[in-house]
């Protein structure tokens, strides 16, 4: 495939416009055209369509730009770590991670690490378990840390890490805190809930399902746990939350737990690499190292 024009592609899809894309490219707009038809011809398929003033992608050019894009990724990839190989060290480290790793794991093990490698530049990017998957997939990040049950990616590779438990909690001096109820007691209550793409969210309603039991009504909807975990002690709703992230809210009596009858939640931590990638540079190697050695020490 000829990659010239595929990345002219890339491009007009982007910008929804030739014209556009011919500009930013400092090309002819007919030479945009050109490309964009040739490329046509070599896969067999209409990948544009004209709308308005600008065009918009067929079925199977949305499905080439996805592909395109992480080829391309993967190419500024290569490049970052060839110059990073030439020094023999890691130069700079990209991590993705959900929130529970990023707030209560990586923070100390990053102190170390930075101590070790004081001129490596560490970026730290923390989302749901989808976003943090797809920042690793397209090159985005050297490495991810998740907190997911259930998998059908075949291109990551999984290192299980340790477990966490998770707990139901409520405002202090809720009529069910402290005490033992039903799983459908429990999610009678309004709940609080991660948005789409969260882990949590999905387990919550696994958990539903599993056990016949309604999901349960949303009274609001948060991005973050801290959030939602500032909401209870603010003294409303019910929630779902790992057990590192509110212990110490429990310990000052900010927030109370509720026990739910033969429920025990406990789920994994994972470190996430790609699969293609065979070999870890040294710096970064020992940065994963730190990890495995306080999770089993200092995290619980």
């Amino acid at each position: 495939m000829n990659l010239h024009a595929l990345r002219i592609f890339t491009k007009v899809a982007a910008m929804k416009s030739v014209t556009k894309a011919a500009e930013t490219l400092s090309i002819s707009q007919p030479a945009v055209t050109v490309q964009i038809r040739n490329l046509e011809k070599e896969t067999g398929l209409k990948l544009i369509e004209t709308e308005g003033r600008g065009i918009k992608l067929t079925k199977e050019g949305a499905f080439l730009v996805v592909h395109a894009e992480s080829l391309f990724d993967m190419e500024k990839a290569i490049e970052k770590k060839l110059i990073q190989l030439k020094h023999g060290e890691l130069q700079e480290l990209q991590i993705s991670s959900t929130y529970l790793p990023a707030n209560f794991l990586l923070p100390g093990c990053l102190a170390k690490f930075k101590n070790d490698f004081p001129s490596v530049k560490v970026n730290l990017y923390c989302g749901n378990s989808n976003e943090v998957i797809e920042n690793l997939l397209h090159f985005k990040s050297d490495i991810a840390f998740v907190v997911k049950e259930e998998w059908n990616n075949p291109d990551i590779k999984r290192d299980h890490l340790m477990d966490i438990d998770f707990w139901f909690i409520v405002p202090k001096g809720h009529k069910y805190d402290g005490k033992e109820v039903s799983l459908r007691e429990i999610m009678s209550e309004p709940f609080l809930l991660r948005e789409e793409g969260s882990s949590t969210r999905e387990i919550l309603f696994s958990l539903c399902k599993i056990h016949n039991v309604p999901i349960p009504n949303v009274g609001l909807q948060f991005h973050g746990l801290n959030e939602s975990i500032r909401s209870i002690i603010a003294g409303y709703g019910t929630m779902l939350a790992p057990a590192p992230a509110v212990k110490d809210y429990l310990k000052r009596k900010e927030v109370g737990r509720v026990l739910v009858k033969d429920i025990e939640i406990r789920r994994p931590v994972y470190i996430c690499s790609r699969k293609g990638d065979k070999q870890m540079i040294t710096s970064l190697n020992k940065f994963v190292n730190y990890v495995k050695s306080r999770s089993t020490t200092e995290w619980n």
